[in-house]
């Protein structure tokens, strides 16, 4: 089993950030973008009600989680969504996540 994985983080000029994520915490990719001083909010902490941690998934090699039903509704009261649309609280790190790239998405 691997230590860490590497994700990046899009910015709006097409720059991909990389990031190393260690595997052996249980992290979010929110926790992550926040460990790495990125702008996101996560206002509730992690508990999927509040949409400040809006990130789009551009590409994934392996399976997100599913999601639940708190995310999808949290999603739908967004204004700028997209279909792959997830929040970064609800996408706890796993060894084949490796490779992800997100775009943290604006508030409004």
């Amino acid at each position: 089993m691997k230590d860490a994985i590497t994700i990046y983080v899009e910015q709006d000029n097409g720059d991909r950030i990389e990031l190393e994520a260690p595997l052996d915490m249980n992290l979010s990719v929110m926790e992550v973008l926040k460990a790495n001083e990125f702008p996101v909010q996560a206002v509730c902490g992690g508990m999927a009600i509040c949409a400040t941690c809006h990130v789009e998934v551009l590409e994934s090699h392996g399976e997100l989680p599913e999601m639940s039903d708190d995310e999808a509704y949290m999603l739908e009261t967004l204004p700028l969504v997209s279909d792959n649309s997830r929040l970064s609280c609800q996408l706890r790190l796993k060894e084949d996540m490796e490779g992800l790239v997100v775009r943290i998405m604006p508030e409004a």
